[in-house]
């Protein structure tokens, strides 16, 4: 299996926008803590069909004015106009953002609108670059266990090669526990010609209950050692905190000895476990330009 050895390693954080004052202090506490770790970036979510849009501008405001980290917000077509889309882009180029990932998105749940005049992530990295040529940096999603919603593993790598042939400069996977899937899925990137570098995502494992309803959303598959600890566990939330760094640590040790150009931090806006797992990793102290 090959690795993404010759890409400069990046590490990254996402949050989702906070909608009460309470949370929002929450994050900010949380974005200050782990912009002292100096990552690449912070990527702010995007409600369905643009639910969120206000809140996750203000987010993305608030990363630029307050951390020195930049801010990559995400961006969906899916159930938006083309119009409000580069309504949205016009706002992030005006206040200097250079970065964007970019995602089909879902529909609000019970929402009985339309899909809007983009169906597909690469039909929204095509319209970004046609509108704003190379002004923005772009991330996409890559699934090492498939889209859930894919039909077969081949039609999910041709429709992931759609969006890097539409301009997208880089991926971020979606979150697994199997290092296997995901060298094994950039070992069949790199045969169909695709050559960017796709960063690996984490979810640091802090809450058994949520985990399983998160994977059972994304189609992410818990090893069934780990969901069987977990349960062991219990209500102890200290075990599985203690329990979820060790296991993450390992992975992320693991992807990054065989060559992931990165890891981004699936945070839930939460600091301590991604803190401690950088911590472990000593990844403040990685030559970043190494390849």
């Amino acid at each position: 299996m090959k690795s993404q050895k010759k890409f400069t390693k990046k590490f990254s954080f996402e949050f989702f926008p906070a909608r009460t004052p309470e949370a929002v202090v929450k994050l900010e506490t949380t974005m200050g803590r782990l912009a002292k770790l100096n990552p690449d970036y912070f990527s702010v979510t995007f409600g369905a069909g643009g639910s969120t849009r206000e809140p996750t501008f203000e987010t993305v405001k608030n990363i630029s004015e307050k951390t020195s980290i930049e801010a990559a917000p995400h961006i969906s077509c899916i159930g938006v106009m083309t119009d409000e889309i580069l309504e949205v882009l016009e706002t992030y180029r005006s206040i200097g953002i250079k970065k964007l990932v970019a995602l089909r998105g879902d529909l609000p749940s019970g929402s009985a609108g339309g899909y809007g005049q983009l169906r597909y992530a690469n039909e929204l990295v095509e319209f970004i670059r046609k509108e704003t040529g190379d002004h923005f940096h772009i991330e996409v999603a890559a699934y090492p266990e498939f889209h859930p919603q894919a039909n077969n593993a081949s039609e999910d790598l041709s429709n992931f090669k759609k969006k890097v042939d539409a301009g997208a400069n880089g991926a971020v996977t979606q979150y697994f526990y199997n290092p296997d899937a995901y060298f094994r899925f950039v070992d069949s990137c790199e045969k169909l010609g695709i050559d960017i570098p796709i960063v690996a995502g984490v979810m640091p494992i802090i809450n058994c209950s949520q985990l399983v309803r998160f994977s059972e959303a994304c189609g992410a598959e818990i090893p069934r050692w780990i969901l069987k600890r977990l349960q062991e566990f219990g209500d102890d939330r200290t075990a599985i905190r203690e329990f979820g760094i060790d296991v993450t640590t390992e992975l992320c040790d693991h992807l990054l000895s065989g060559g992931a150009p990165g890891i981004h931090f699936y945070t839930m806006n939460q600091s301590a476990a991604s803190e401690a797992i950088w911590n472990n990793l000593n990844l403040s102290d990685i030559d970043r330009n190494l390849t």
